[in-house]
Formats: C-alpha cells, sequence, structure tokens
C-alpha cells in the first residue's frame, strides 16, 4: 500500500448526498471530484484514489435530459395552457428555466453515478469470447 493510499470505505448514505452535491471525492468527501466543468480528475488530490474506474460515459447527459425535459414540458404546458401567453415569454421564462436546471444538475449527476461505481467496486469492463459466434459455430453447420 503506498503512503498516498488509505483503507477508508465507501460513505454511509447520509454522507453520500453531500459527496454528490459537493462533487467530492466519494472514498474521503475532501478532494475534488470534477476539474473544470465536466472532467473527472485522474486521482483526488486529498486521498490519492484513482479514478481510474470511474466512466459514467453519457450516464449524466441522459438522466438530466430526460428529467429536465419532462419537468420543462410541465412547465411549458401549465404556462401555456394556464395563461396563455405570447411566444416572447415562453423564450424568457421556460427557455432559461430549462437551460438552469440542466446545466445546474450535470455536475451533481456526474457524481452521483461515479460515487455510484465506487460504492459497487466497479472495475474496467473485460470482455472475452465465449467461442459461440463467427466461423466454426454450430448454428453455421446446421443451416447448410
Amino acid at each position: 500500500m503506498t503512503p498516498t493510499e488509505t483503507t477508508a470505505e465507501a460513505p454511509e448514505r447520509a454522507d453520500m448526498w453531500k459527496v454528490v452535491l459537493r462533487c467530492r471525492c466519494p472514498r474521503c468527501g475532501d478532494g475534488p471530484l470534477l476539474k473544470g466543468y465536466l472532467s473527472v480528475r485522474e486521482s483526488c488530490p486529498a486521498c490519492g484514489l484513482d479514478f481510474g474506474f470511474a466512466d459514467p460515459a453519457d450516464g449524466p447527459a441522459f438522466f438530466v435530459m430526460s428529467i429536465v425535459g419532462v419537468l420543462g414540458m410541465i412547465a411549458l404546458m401549465a404556462l401555456e395552457l394556464g395563461v396563455h401567453p405570447p411566444i416572447w415569454v415562453h423564450l424568457l421564462v421556460t427557455l432559461p428555466l430549462i437551460l438552469i436546471l440542466s446545466l445546474g444538475s450535470l455536475r451533481p449527476f456526474k457524481a452521483w453515478l461515479v460515487a455510484e461505481q465506487y460504492a459497487r467496486k466497479a472495475a474496467p469492463p473485460e470482455f472475452s469470447s465465449i467461442g459461440g459466434h463467427g466461423e466454426g459455430s454450430r448454428w453455421r453447420e446446421r443451416r447448410r
């Protein structure tokens, strides 16, 4: 074990919300998880945890798009059906609401997915063939 590694466990569920909302390291809760706006750091500067396991890919964008899209459409339809405003009101109210919700929730969703990967001990994927495809498989012989 190197000096930068610790034996700290994953945070409890109550602390997980603090980690997610503050975008902190899932092991220690102190070091920043992200550099810039959405880039995951290589390791935690506080405890040395290597973030190589963390690959949230498009997950945060999917969740934000789904949740904010539904909430945005509810707000748009409630405003439209309740008040019947001109289109410029939608541009001044609904569009900024959707942008603020989207940009404001991307970082916490990314931190949540990384924290869940850490808590569930995610590892880089390893693919191996079981030999049931390609040349020499039995289904090709049966088709002839």
